[in-house]
């Protein structure tokens, strides 16, 4: 059986992910012991405990996400279960690219803890925004953050049918709530979030994240790859750092990406990591897939049971 790995992004964490993995199995707790040790303070301690306002700091966030994610993936490999194609939204996509062997899990937990402080020195506290669009098709949401009069607004996520999140200066994402609702949008939501991501308001954190993967070692990837920025499938490095870089500054293909994968033959998914964001967005792209996903010791299990 052909099988999709996709992996989370910030948003994801709550106190107490992973900790149920990390006290049954030895891999994980290895795991987090390296990330640990690369970052100096106690990533479990931190996933476990909180305190929440500083593990939702956003350089907080990403090695803490990335770490849990990474456990669960080493779990399931010494259960046999391979994927046959990994992907990740937005921050998850360092996941993707560890569990295909093109970065050090090491290496990845410096990065993703440096993008974070990058993304964060990037735009000053209260400047920008972003927001869930619910009910508009994206060509409507694209249009309306071009008609925007009070600043920059752009298309951040295209997550799936129907929800579209957007990103940009705080008065022009604002008014395009409003446009939004007076469209029809069926919700419009404000994102707890401190950095607006995935839009020109990254360029300075992504030329920043360039010069910071130019001294790392990549490797070709094991497995395919397919990135946000694109959507396309990706096997070298050179394609890959270039998404990785284009990744903060450009909208995320999440939807394209999910439909690349199952229009390649693959149509069984396992969400790796906290919570379940990606296997409800999944489930709407492509209603017909089998989505699973892993980030405790009953999810484990049945994953395992259904897909053995």
């Amino acid at each position: 059986m052909k099988i999709a790995f996709v992996f989370p992004g910030q948003g994801s964490q709550y106190i107490g992910m992973g900790k149920e993995i990390y006290e049954n199995f030895d891999v994980a707790r290895g795991v987090f012991k390296e990330a640990s040790d690369e970052l100096g303070y106690d990533l479990a301690d931190m996933s476990f405990n909180g305190p929440a306002e500083e593990l939702n700091k956003t350089f907080r966030t990403q090695p803490c996400v990335l770490t849990v994610s990474i456990a669960i993936h080493r779990v399931l490999l010494s259960k046999g279960m391979k994927p046959s194609v990994a992907a990740g939204h937005s921050l998850g996509e360092y996941s993707a690219i560890v569990a295909a062997e093109v970065l050090r899990f090491r290496d990845a937990v410096r990065l993703t803890e440096k993008r974070g402080r990058f993304m964060q020195e990037a735009v000053p506290g209260g400047k920008g925004l972003m927001a869930a669009i619910i009910g508009l098709e994206r060509d409507r949401v694209d249009e309306i953050c071009g008609s925007v009069q009070s600043g920059y607004a752009s298309p951040a996520n295209y997550n799936c049918p129907g929800q579209i999140v957007i990103a940009g200066e705080k008065s022009a994402v604002e008014e395009v709530m409003e446009l939004s609702k007076q469209a029809g949008a069926k919700r419009v939501v404000p994102l707890q979030v401190s950095v607006p991501s995935h839009c020109k308001l990254m360029d300075e954190a992504s030329k920043r994240l360039a010069e910071l993967l130019d001294e790392i070692d990549f490797k070709p990837p094991v497995i395919p790859l397919v990135n946000n920025a694109d959507a396309m499938f990706l096997n070298t490095v050179g394609d890959i750092k270039s998404s990785l870089i284009r990744q903060l500054n450009n909208p995320l293909l999440w939807e394209d990406s999910i439909k690349a994968i199952t229009e390649s033959g693959i149509d069984t998914f396992v969400e790796v990591g906290p919570a379940r964001v990606l296997s409800g967005l999944i489930k709407r792209i492509v209603p017909s897939a089998r989505v699973y996903n892993v980030e405790d010791i009953k999810s484990l299990n049945k994953t395992l049971t259904e897909l053995s």
